[in-house]
């Protein structure tokens, strides 16, 4: 019998050192400087957000940052695949509520 060995995958160190990213395992993803476990390879922009503690998540940007500097918007509903490559970290922006007038 052989026993699949759950590892924890620090994205961000994975991605600096050109290491292709293992699927089926735990991940460190990094939110604003603060890294965060997730046993998944995939979150929406919306569970990124309420894992980082933004809540509501609708007060909030996404922005994801690829190896590189390109910083690309995350919407809420859409899926953030930790495996792809070249995905380094993740940073919010609050947005101002005041917008609108009321």
């Amino acid at each position: 019998m052989i026993i699949h060995e759950i590892l924890i995958i620090d994205i961000e160190v994975y991605v600096k050192e050109n290491r292709e990213i293992p699927r089926g395992h735990h991940y460190l993803i990094m939110v604003d400087r603060q890294k965060y476990k997730v046993e998944q390879e995939c979150l929406t922009g919306r569970e990124i957000l309420k894992l980082a503690g933004k809540n509501p998540p609708e007060r909030f940007q996404l922005n994801q940052r690829f190896k590189g500097g390109k910083v690309v918007k995350v919407n809420y509903d859409q899926e953030v695949s930790f495996v792809e490559p070249g995905v380094e970290k993740f940073m919010t922006i609050p947005l101002d509520q005041t917008e609108g007038g009321k």
